[in-house]
């Protein structure tokens, strides 16, 4: 079964940190990108960080720069994101996703071919 499954999210105060895991697991087409998006209701899905998986090169939205942190551990085959001085805007459902292409730069869900459920973060003022 093709899935990604997401752990970490939860309630934390403004200025807290929370860790995010995603593991991928029999995924049918080769991933070369992993990446977090956001949802908040009523928005559309927005990109947060990705990583190339192989090479360990990093993107990351302007929002988020400086305060979050992607990586891999590829013995582990989990992907995280470390998220640093959370802000209530932080606010927001959590995705995993996996493409066939790194790139660079920012990415839209299009570019995305698989995705977790979602995990909600949650930052009080």
């Amino acid at each position: 079964q093709e899935q990604l499954v997401e752990s970490g999210g939860g309630l934390v105060q403004a200025g807290g940190s929370l860790r995010l895991s995603c593991a991928p697991s029999g995924l049918t087409f080769s991933t070369d990108v992993m990446g977090w998006f956001r949802q908040v209701p009523g928005k559309e899905r927005e990109f947060v960080a990705a990583i190339y998986w192989s090479g360990g090169r990093q993107a990351y939205a302007d929002s988020v720069k400086g305060r979050f942190t992607i990586s891999r551990d590829n013995a582990k085959n989990t992907v995280y994101l470390q998220m640093n001085s959370l802000k209530p805007e932080d606010t927001a459902v959590y995705y995993c996703a996996a493409g066939s292409r790194w790139r660079g730069g920012t990415y839209s869900s299009y570019d995305m071919d698989y995705w977790g459920k979602g995990t909600l973060v949650t930052v009080s003022s």
